[in-house]
């Protein structure tokens, strides 16, 4: 099985435990900007760490950035740091759902920039596969039973979906900035060009969201600082899914690597089901469905190549 799978699997269950506690701090203590810094400010230090030590453990250089690194890298830090507050805003809003699969898009969209910026083209079965999981995530998003149903206008175009769409825009030019910036990079293997072009993304975000925060909103500053427990968690599990995802990045085109990433939808179901003991629809369930089976086309085909 080629190395980018388990990590990306990994990448997305990381990813799925890091947006509960950024919902914790949204709903409970910071603003949407303060929670969105949190993952950055405190991820950053524990990834230039592993930077320095892998480095020195396995007695490689760290390569040189050049222009082509930063030109790819600081657009796609920046549209991250943007569609994560998108994400973090939808926390407080009715409509959710609608919203996230909205984001969704964002793996359509990784296709569409990544054959745009880096000719990076996909097969027919894939791109198949990829429109089958958006089905199913569309599915998944059918409201709760005893919610009052909206209109069709009222689902597509209230703040949620705006939301949602703009942060599938956002993140889909982040995945790919990111596998630009990494294949870049002249020299190092897999994992060390991975590592350190996350290194580079999170001290560009920390630092620019940092002062605009504090531009801002100052007294923000203190309560991200005092938040330490949970906002330290949400680092850590930030910088664990940044490195699956970076470290997949580069192995594989970031269309593959998001449309397997969609298994994270499946953890949540998994969660919904098994844990908060919620009982599933048949659109819910047939949604699901369609997911695993487009996940399943994309493992098969990703282990065959």
């Amino acid at each position: 099985m080629p190395l980018w799978i388990p990590v990306t699997i990994f990448a997305a269950f990381m990813q799925t435990l890091r947006f509960t506690l950024q919902r914790h701090l949204k709903v409970t203590t910071l603003s949407t900007a303060g929670a969105t810094w949190a993952r950055f400010l405190y991820s950053a230090p524990l990834v230039a760490v592993i930077v320095a030590l892998y480095a020195q453990a396995t007695a490689q250089a760290l390569p040189t950035p050049g222009a082509r690194f930063w030109a790819f890298l600081i657009p796609g830090a920046l549209a991250q740091v943007l569609g994560t507050m998108c994400i973090v805003a939808l926390f407080a809003l009715r409509n959710f759902t609608v919203g996230i699969t909205l984001m969704k898009t964002e793996v359509i969209l990784t296709a569409l920039f990544g054959l745009i910026l880096l000719g990076e083209a996909i097969s027919p079965p894939i791109l198949l596969a990829i429109g089958l999981g958006f089905v199913g995530v569309v599915l998944l998003s059918d409201p709760p039973k005893g919610d009052t149903a909206l209109p069709w206008r009222a689902r597509l175009f209230n703040a949620a979906s705006g939301y949602g769409l703009a942060s599938g825009v956002l993140f889909g030019i982040s995945a790919v900035g990111y596998r630009g910036a990494s294949l870049a990079l002249p020299a190092g293997d897999v994992f060390l060009r991975a590592s350190l072009t996350l290194a580079a993304a999170t001290a560009v975000q920390a630092v620019v969201l940092g002062l605009w925060i504090a531009w801002r909103d100052r007294a923000e500053v203190g309560r991200v600082l005092s938040s330490w427990r949970v906002s330290g968690l949400v680092g850590l599990t930030s910088m664990l899914g940044s490195l699956g995802w970076f470290t997949a990045f580069t192995l594989q085109t970031a269309a593959l690597v998001k449309a397997l990433g969609q298994i994270e939808l499946v953890f949540t179901f998994l969660v919904s089901v098994f844990w908060l003991k919620e009982r599933s629809s048949p659109k819910e369930i047939a949604g699901l469905a369609l997911l695993v089976a487009s996940i399943g086309v994309i493992f098969w085909r990703g282990a065959v190549a």
